[in-house]
């Protein structure tokens, strides 16, 4: 009997690598005036979200060196906030735990939801490295960057659905952040390919931690794990490491085989351009996951007329999206930050009693309230087809909710429902100077006020801060 024999000859790269490859490189293409307005509005909120999470020792033990003392002082990455001066690695790891910590930074929903922001903490952390090697990159590079990361993470999320099959949104980040930052480091496209593909056969993160009864702190620091792994990636590629042509589809032992149920991972039509940072949706009235931010917004509108009447309430009803209601309807126990965070009935209920949603809330002074708790057994979630329509329906992206509180005595409340929340692109007008708001408050929380005073006039103002060297910006976020 003859041996089976199999083709070793290597094919060409997997057409996914090579168009991310090709679309990384054509930095040319990006000169959208909207991507790059939206992009300085996402770099300021997203370091404005890290240094708040300065304010909380769960994050704060996490970060410096991997070691005592591997610090790079003079020739490191600089992480905001802070005195520590890193390998990029390392660095990379630091700024994107702390952006991500609260789920406080911008937002994409598509098929698959995640946070774009996540890879500012692979591209500042290596720009500012290189910066300080003598390679004069400016905050356009940095714009330019995450434009591209963003595209990158939403457009693969646009019709893949990776938490369908168990696989956590994080790997979208580790694909993007290679990308960018490979070519950041002067990587060819034949690097970037080869980069790429050890980045998707590094695989996918079990969303095991996002999901009762393990939730926990890792959602918190996965991002900050990923944009680092693809600095990592980025280097080998630069020290000439191997790549592998065929890491998607290659028979059996591919990323689509094993790990995408033999499905193809589809790019829509539109291809790679601008689109995904023109439509960013950000945070700006509650640290809430995003499905559930017009929850909130509406329970906020009805929590005056809870005031007095809470042991009469007989039932609550929240209408919401199917993809909203698929992860944060939640009735069991809640046990840490990580838990509440991600549960509906429990936003809505502290907005209900309180009037106020804030990351403390999270904490376990707040959910020992035990009419919480009382509120939330009150609850029904229910789908509302309108709402699942309007949020798939490329046109619209809304995220629309509904809340209505129901009394003993047979009266109700009225039905408040809220399409848009205030960080969708149909309310930029109305956002941007909260957003503003929120960036100088979360400035001064852990930078003296004259250099907070500094840091917004610089981002307040386009041409100057699209000039400013990279290393000149993160010397303002030293200590």
């Amino acid at each position: 009997m003859s041996a089976m024999h199999h083709n070793a000859t290597r094919p060409e790269p997997d057409d996914l690598l090579q168009q991310i490859a090709d679309y990384t490189l054509a930095t040319e293409r990006i000169t959208g005036a909207e991507a790059l307005a939206t992009a300085r509005f996402c770099l300021m909120d997203a370091l404005g979200c890290g240094l708040l999470a300065l304010s909380y020792p769960a994050c704060v033990k996490l970060l410096g060196p991997s070691v005592p003392g591997a610090m790079m002082p003079g020739h490191g990455a600089r992480v905001p906030g802070t005195n520590f001066e890193l390998e990029p690695v390392q660095a990379a790891f630091n700024l994107g735990t702390m952006i991500r910590w609260l789920d406080y930074n911008d937002t994409w929903l598509a098929a698959e939801w995640g946070h774009p922001s996540d890879n500012l903490g692979g591209i500042l952390a290596v720009a500012d490295y290189l910066s300080r090697q003598k390679n004069p990159l400016t905050l356009r590079d940095v714009l330019v960057a995450m434009i591209q990361a963003y595209e990158i993470q939403g457009v693969l999320a646009l019709e893949n659905s990776f938490n369908r099959v168990g696989l956590d949104h994080v790997l979208l980040v580790r694909i993007a952040s290679t990308a960018v930052v490979t070519r950041l480091l002067g990587g060819t496209r034949g690097q970037i390919i080869n980069a790429l593909s050890n980045a998707f056969l590094d695989g996918g993160a079990l969303r095991t931690y996002r999901h009762a009864p393990n939730t926990g702190s890792r959602k918190s620091w996965a991002a900050g794990d990923a944009t680092s792994r693809a600095v990592r990636h980025a280097l080998f590629a630069l020290a000439g490491e191997m790549g592998y042509p065929s890491a998607l589809t290659a028979k059996t032992w591919g990323f689509q085989d094993v790990l995408f149920r033999g499905k193809v991972l589809a790019v829509p039509a539109q291809g790679f351009g601008s689109y995904v940072m023109e439509n960013v949706l950000f945070k700006i009235s509650f640290p809430a996951e995003f499905h559930a931010q017009t929850a909130v917004e509406a329970a906020l509108a009805l929590h005056p007329k809870m005031i007095g009447r809470l042991a009469d309430i007989s039932r609550i009803v929240i209408e919401m999206q199917e993809s909203g209601a698929r992860i944060i309807d939640k009735s069991e126990p809640l046990n840490n930050p990580a838990d509440r965070d991600h549960c509906l009935q429990y936003m809505v209920a502290v907005t209900l009693l309180t009037g106020a949603l804030t990351a403390d809330d999270y904490e376990d002074a707040v959910a020992a309230d035990p009419r919480i708790d009382a509120l939330r057994a009150k609850m029904e979630v229910k789908e509302n087809p309108d709402f699942t329509r309007d949020y798939l329906d490329p046109a619209k992206r809304s995220i629309g909710n509904a809340v209505q509180v129901f009394f003993r005595d047979g009266s109700a409340t009225e039905r408040v429902a809220v399409e848009y929340p205030v960080g969708h692109r149909r309310r930029r007008q109305e956002g941007m100077p909260l957003l503003l708001e929120k960036f100088e408050k979360n400035l001064r929380t852990r930078l003296p006020a004259r250099r907070a005073d500094t840091i917004k006039s610089l981002c307040c103002d386009p041409a100057r801060l699209e000039k400013t060297p990279v290393r000149e910006f993160m010397e303002l976020f030293t200590l």
